[in-house]
């Protein structure tokens, strides 16, 4: 690491997109924790109200997509960007999904270039390998990535990380540290991956166990807070040890687990879809059917990064972290 990185990583200012999302709240807390010398900002489409705000960090709304984000950028020059800001949930609508995440990335990298921006650190998804059979398991960061067109949520992650490597080629200058989580489960993590825990009676698909890679949330804040603080430019896989089943988890999770094959399941959510109860169609059956499962050997080695739980600790820190097992 040279003189320039100890440098800035210490006192140059940091800006956080997608700071009042899940990971973010937790990150700028982090950051601002015993900060003197850095500027942070917490920049998100949303207002943060007032009572939750930090006393050392500027709060500001904004939109990605919108050219005055360059503004924001000229006027206090941060030297490192945290770029959160993206789409989480799954089956939203697919063109707003992509200009948030594929435009709004765009937007980023290029007020990140014209304002002499030194780092960027963008999370992307284990999701941008694609879900396929013929993955190898594990993936490894060198694996081609084949985010699938029919999966938005894939091929938008997928096609982020192409456009940072073309930038990244045009403008060496400015370093990349680019991180592919697994799925992050925290105490208070409520979303469609885990409704799919919660339901009565969890279903799975008959010829795969479904293997889950699992990241705490926290051990997500800590690579980012690190990536800030002592950057080591690259891309990494974000996960944590071994992987857990979706039968492993019904049974963690004390819940009924049934396999079902393919074919129904897949008539089950066109029905579901016909009549409006979810977002999700038929090619979503792949997100069960062929979970990507994350190396960490050089998040470890090379990133120097050791996530502290497991896939199964992940999940009981999950589970008995919920309101209903909270004591």
């Amino acid at each position: 690491m040279s003189e320039a990185h100890g440098h800035y990583a210490r006192n140059g200012g940091v800006l956080v997109t997608g700071a009042a999302g899940f990971i973010g709240r937790s990150l700028i807390a982090e950051l601002a924790r015993g900060n003197v010398n850095s500027e942070i900002i917490a920049l998100d489409l949303r207002e943060v109200p007032e009572q939750e705000r930090l006393a050392n960090v500027i709060y500001l709304a904004g939109d990605i997509r919108d050219p005055a984000l360059k503004d924001i950028f000229q006027q206090h020059r941060p030297q490192t960007i945290v770029h959160l800001a993206s789409v989480v949930a799954v089956g939203g609508d697919p063109q707003l999904d992509w200009e948030i995440d594929v435009l709004g990335t765009k937007n980023v990298l290029q007020c990140c270039v014209e304002t002499a921006v030194e780092h960027l650190i963008v999370t992307s998804s284990g999701a941008a390998y694609g879900y396929y059979a013929d993955n190898p398991v594990p993936l490894h960061e060198d694996d081609p990535l084949r985010g699938n067109a029919d999966f938005p949520y894939a091929r938008n992650k997928r096609e982020v990380e192409e456009m940072l490597t073309e930038w990244h080629d045009l403008h060496p200058h400015l370093e990349q540290t680019v991180f592919r989580p697994c799925t992050v489960l925290g105490p208070t993590t409520s979303n469609q991956i885990t409704a799919m825990f919660e339901r009565p009676v969890v279903v799975g698909l008959s010829g795969t166990s479904t293997p889950f890679s699992l990241i705490a949330d926290s051990d997500v804040v800590a690579a980012l807070v690190q990536a800030v603080r002592d950057p080591r430019p690259g891309t990494y896989n974000l996960s944590g040890d071994g992987v857990l089943s979706l039968r492993e988890i019904a049974a963690l999770n004390q819940k009924f687990y049934v396999a079902i094959p393919a074919g129904p399941l897949k008539f089950l959510l066109w029905l579901l879809k016909f009549l409006r109860v979810t977002k999700l169609g038929p090619a979503a059956v792949k997100f069960v059917q062929y979970r990507p499962v994350l190396a960490n050997d050089k998040l470890k080695s090379e990133f120097g990064f050791a996530p502290r739980y497991n896939a199964r600790e992940v999940f009981e820190r999950y589970r008995d972290g919920r309101p209903e097992n909270a004591t």
